[in-house]
């Protein structure tokens, strides 16, 4: 079934009371046991299971081709899940460029746990391999990366980690399932920010775990989502679901339209440069036709030729993007990335991330040089 049905139909709940298309949203916390004591629905206890999370759950599992997933009240949730997997004293190699709050959760809260984490360029195989130690247990990627929205060969990561008996886990949150499935380029596990692209509407906090097959390690996981306690409401998950169904539709716009204005930005004056993977003189352009065929999403990070001043100042006289640190919305967004991430931050002062929504793309052009030219 191509991902376009999958989207739809892979989330149905059905209505046993009323016979409706629009699947229930199950707003309760508990479920009726029988007098023998079972629960003859299968469910207990909301944070244990629900129905809407059940459902997105299988969802998001299909569209990554994996076989097992797992919801969660936001994606750093999703990640700390993962890495609460991990024993003290055991390692995981973090890109060089990638989500800094990943990278902080991972310093800040992990590391006083005795989990050892180091950073390498993702893109160097040969430090990748020099990095790895004995305590290795997990390769975490980013690809596109956030900010500078560099890639990562996901089959180059995981023939290195597997050889090893490594696992690699891949944040695809700036692709969705629609344009990128890790899984199927090697990758053991796949995170969402479903906050974003699934959700698509700036309206709902969340996160997934997708495992490419059910293991010691999802089940870790699963006990983690309930013991916990960071699972997803049934209404946000119900809006997850919703979100699902025109998902593939949404990047698809999201896509054309970053191209468009990525392709006229690269020519601008103002500009120093563009970070696209779907621009042809991307360095990284063929890697991103390979994992994203169907497009290269809605994100495009500029850097101005001046100052971090004149970027910030540049973002101020923008009308139709509005500044705010999150992406994958129908609203077009802007960042100046570097004064959200603090004094640590390597993104360089002059660049600014454009999260591309799906207005007009003449309109969005229009704003954006009307900026640039001030």
């Amino acid at each position: 079934m191509r991902k376009e049905t999958l989207a739809i139909h892979s989330t149905h709940l059905k209505d046993e009371t009323a016979a409706s298309i629009a699947p229930p949203v199950f707003l309760t916390t508990t479920f009726e046991r029988s007098a023998d004591g079972t629960y003859p629905k299968g469910h207990m206890y909301s944070r244990n299971s629900n129905p809407n999370r059940d459902v997105l759950e299988q969802g998001l599992a299909k569209l990554e081709g994996g076989e097992i997933a797992f919801v969660f009240g936001s994606g750093l949730a999703a990640v700390s899940a993962i890495f609460q997997c991990l024993k003290s004293g055991d390692h995981v190699l973090m890109p060089e460029v990638g989500y800094y709050a990943s990278y902080k959760l991972a310093e800040e809260i992990m590391g006083p746990w005795g989990l050892q984490v180091s950073q390498v360029d993702m893109t160097d195989h040969a430090a990748i391999e020099a990095a790895i130690r004995p305590e290795t247990k997990l390769i975490w990627v980013e690809t596109p990366a956030n900010p500078l929205l560099t890639l990562t060969d996901i089959e180059a990561v995981s023939k290195i980690a597997h050889a090893r008996g490594i696992k690699v886990g891949v944040d695809n949150t700036l692709t969705s399932p629609i344009l990128q499935n890790p899984i199927s380029f090697g990758a053991d596990i796949v995170m969402h920010a479903t906050t974003k692209y699934i959700g698509g509407h700036s309206d709902i906090l969340g996160g997934a775990v997708v495992f490419k097959e059910a293991s010691a390690w999802s089940e870790r996981v699963k006990r983690v989502q309930i013991l916990m306690g960071a699972t997803q409401n049934p209404m946000d998950c119900y809006l997850l679901a919703r979100g699902l169904k025109t998902l593939a539709l949404r990047m698809r716009e999201h896509s054309k339209n970053a191209l468009e204005i990525a392709t006229r930005l690269e020519n601008h004056p103002a500009i120093e440069k563009v970070h696209y993977p779907g621009l042809p003189s991307n360095p990284h352009y063929l890697l991103a036709i390979k994992q994203m065929p169907q497009g290269q999403s809605g994100m495009i990070s500029i850097q101005i030729k001046g100052d971090e001043e004149r970027a910030r100042k540049l973002a101020n006289r923008l009308q139709l993007f509005q500044q705010a640190t999150s992406l994958g919305g129908v609203e077009s967004l802007v960042e100046h990335r570097r004064s959200i991430e603090g004094p640590d931050s390597s993104t360089p002062g002059n660049l600014l991330r454009l999260s591309i929504g799906l207005e007009h793309v003449e309109d969005l052009w229009d704003d954006l040089n009307q900026a640039l030219i001030s």
